[in-house]
């Protein structure tokens, strides 16, 4: 905890060392249901003492490093798992501020706009959550997905959907949680048997995707958005979550009896290892905003 405070300390001091000369921000939304990290650095024109549009390019260099230095507090603060951020595991060693710095190069930038006062030159920029989950994704195959020696009958489904959108009880514990996303939550049963997790899934696929639940009442054949459909199909095997798990409430606990209708079958256990899963939590967990 030392060595990470350590650093957090120096990112905060360097912060406010560059902010004496020129004034930047970043404001901007964790978006779990886009899967996208949205930003947008904005510079003091008349406190970095630049005119346009002679000092222009100096302006866009300001900003371009400004934003590299100021999203790094927010790629730190990404839950990982229901254990874990990012600043967890640089603290234990797992990943390092320079793997950090690389996924907030992998961005889709707006070219630099002012604003109608002409006194701040801003920039907007996207970083897609899967450049995260792809760099934390180190095994080369997926581990096989747990069977069962009592299989039932199921039907195949083209994907999994687990709603999870109200406050579920929490296991162990006599208090419940609205559960929230995380890059690699964990599915279990009622009967604390794991059912899913990252290594189960085929490398650089995002384990899990999140929606809100307007999306699963469309007026279309299946039900389902458009997107929700693409990544889920037709015919979707509908579950509710009975709990959540885990020091942050982002890991579920399906029915038993859900769980088997999954595992009994070759073809929906392909689901879990093609990340053809979507949780459906509720609208407010789904947006995270953030301003440094």
């Amino acid at each position: 905890m030392k060595k990470l405070l350590t650093f957090l300390l120096i990112i905060l001091i360097s912060s406010q060392l560059f902010s004496q000369e020129e004034k930047i921000g970043i404001i901007g939304v964790i978006d779990w249901e886009s899967m996208q990290i949205k930003t947008t650095a904005t510079l003091d024109l008349i406190s970095a003492g630049l005119r346009l549009p002679a000092g222009r390019n100096r302006a866009e260099s300001i900003i371009e490093e400004g934003y590299k230095r100021l999203v790094r507090s927010v790629i730190l603060e990404l839950q990982v798992d229901s254990s874990s951020a990012i600043a967890d595991l640089i603290e234990k060693n797992e990943f390092s501020l320079p793997e950090v710095d690389a996924i907030s190069l992998q961005t889709q930038a707006v070219p630099p706009f002012l604003s109608p006062d002409m006194r701040n030159l801003s920039a907007s920029y996207s970083i897609p959550i899967t450049a995260v989950s792809n760099t934390l994704q180190t095994h080369s195959r997926p581990y096989p997905v747990s069977r069962t020696l009592n299989p039932v009958s199921s039907a195949s489904y083209t994907g999994i959907i687990i709603i999870a959108a109200e406050r579920l009880p929490a296991h162990g514990m006599r208090s419940s949680f609205l559960p929230v996303p995380c890059l690699f939550p964990k599915i279990w049963d009622s009967e604390m048997n794991l059912i899913y997790d990252r290594s189960m899934v085929q490398p650089r696929t995002p384990a899990v995707r999140y929606s809100s639940p307007q999306n699963i009442f469309f007026n279309t054949p299946s039900g389902l958005s458009p997107e929700l459909q693409e990544i889920v199909g037709e015919r979707p095997f509908r579950i509710f979550a009975q709990g959540v798990f885990g020091t942050k409430p982002t890991d579920l606990i399906i029915n038993r009896n859900d769980a088997l209708q999954i595992i009994s079958n070759e073809q929906n256990r392909s689901l879990l290892t093609q990340g053809k899963v979507v949780i459906i939590l509720d609208q407010s967990v789904l947006t995270q905003q953030f301003s440094y």
